[in-house]
């Protein structure tokens, strides 16, 4: 009888302690970016939280081009083998 090996991943407590994780990160830096002082080049970075609504848009920008692109570039189904074909191997003799 062969042990299927369990990955770390695989129990759904760890997978929501690592993003509890990442959310308490991202919590964080967003309130480190209201206190620590930010040297700055443009007026538009001394926005609160610019980095972080940058992010988030670019972010939605890019999903939503890609769901356009998808429509764009889509090959049918039957691309490769139109429907009804039938399609056998060839014998060779």
């Amino acid at each position: 009888m062969t042990k299927k090996k369990i990955y770390i991943f695989d129990k759904p407590e760890n997978v929501k302690r690592v993003l509890f994780g990442l959310y308490l990160l991202c919590a964080a830096l967003l309130i480190a970016d209201f206190i620590l002082e930010r040297y700055s080049y443009h007026e538009w970075e001394k926005i609160p939280a610019f980095y972080a609504l940058f992010g988030f848009t670019a972010y939605v920008i890019i999903v939503a081009s890609a769901a356009l692109l998808r429509k764009l570039v889509m090959r049918p189904e039957e691309y490769y083998e139109p429907p009804n074909s039938k399609t056998k191997a060839r014998k060779k003799t």
